[in-house]
């Protein structure tokens, strides 16, 4: 039995307070000998130099939604605010390293998806992980909990899927009733929110957040627009198998608005969301998934136009000849 661990927000922050905060001076001083010779140098104004590469993923698809893996650099065209950018560094069908969060959704509406979901994404993380690949998996309901820790080893994270219940993650089924506005069963937010406060110490490669459930948040303390802000300060991209009982909010009695929290959380980040209207389609869900990371390209630049605030500066793509559909995120917060 894998022992899980819950997401807790002073773990989540303090990490990357620590990975990010940290500040190292070195202080020199002259010995006394040496200040009574040399007369000391004036203080001159201190240089500051920061380049950053900004690094964009992106999938071309036709307007009939083909895939196209075989563009240039030439190909392409990067704004960053609207001003052009030079982009300096382009690869096709990118082998750059992969971390992978698979999250599922275990509240009580999810009771009739879960064993597709459970068996599809067993099959997804088989054929997408590589050795240089780390994946983990996490659950939320009522609470979030991580159930396996990033690792490159595929049967821990299987094991770990498994063990997904509804409702209970690690502690076990709960006897309660169909969750309702007030009493809130879907904790979304906060695992998305949480979720890319983990990943953002992994620097290097893709970052990618698997969403199993049908996008509706009860009862999370981060809204929406937190939980997106987050993953964007991360960049990480997100990707969501939309699965609806419809039949289950109607007997609950509540209306239904996942859909548009989940395209506007995969549009925004540069993913994708995939509807799966039968559950035995659920495997072409994965497979299209599977399919758009091995068909990226990765576009890097140096913004021309630096800024000193770090607020959200917006990128548009764009495929310069011919009616193509360029996926990619709407944009990023600078590293500080």
């Amino acid at each position: 039995m894998i022992s899980p661990r819950r997401l807790l927000r002073e773990t989540s922050l303090g990490k990357c307070a620590g990975t990010f905060g940290a500040l190292l001076i070195l202080c020199f001083q002259l010995s006394p000998r040496a200040s009574a010779q040399q007369q000391p140098a004036e203080a001159g104004p201190t240089l500051k130099v920061t380049t950053e590469v900004v690094n964009v993923y992106a999938v071309v698809r036709t307007k009939h939604g083909q895939l196209i893996p075989d563009l240039n650099k030439s190909d392409f065209e990067i704004k960053e605010d609207n001003i052009p950018q030079t982009i300096t560094y382009f690869t096709r069908e990118t082998d750059t390293p992969l971390t992978l969060a698979i999250m599922i959704d275990t509240s009580p509406s999810q009771e009739r998806v879960l064993d597709a979901e459970q068996r599809e994404a067993k099959n997804f993380l088989r054929q997408v992980l590589r050795p240089k690949d780390l994946a983990c998996v996490i659950h939320f309901d009522l609470e979030v909990e991580l159930l396996r820790d990033f690792t490159a080893e595929l049967r821990p994270l299987e094991t770990a899927i498994d063990e997904t219940v509804i409702n209970g993650g690690g502690h076990g089924v709960l006897p309660s009733p169909l969750p309702t506005r007030s009493i809130g069963g879907t904790h979304l937010y906060d695992s998305i929110y949480l979720a890319a406060n983990e990943l953002m110490s992994h620097e290097v490669g893709r970052k990618v957040l698997i969403l199993l459930t049908d996008g509706e948040d009860q009862g999370s303390q981060e809204t929406l627009n937190q939980a997106l802000e987050a993953a964007q300060k991360s960049d990480c991209i997100i990707y969501a198998v939309d699965i609806v009982d419809r039949e289950f909010y109607g007997l609950g009695g509540m209306g239904f608005h996942g859909d548009s929290v989940l395209h506007k959380l995969c549009e925004q980040t540069g993913g994708d969301v995939i509807k799966v209207k039968k559950i035995r389609n659920t495997a072409a869900a994965f497979q299209r998934i599977a399919e758009e990371l091995r068909t990226q390209y990765l576009l890097g630049y140096t913004p021309s136009n630096p800024r000193k605030d770090s607020g959200f500066r917006k990128i548009k793509v764009r495929v310069t000849q011919g009616n193509y559909k360029v996926q990619t995120r709407a944009g990023y917060y600078p590293h500080s």
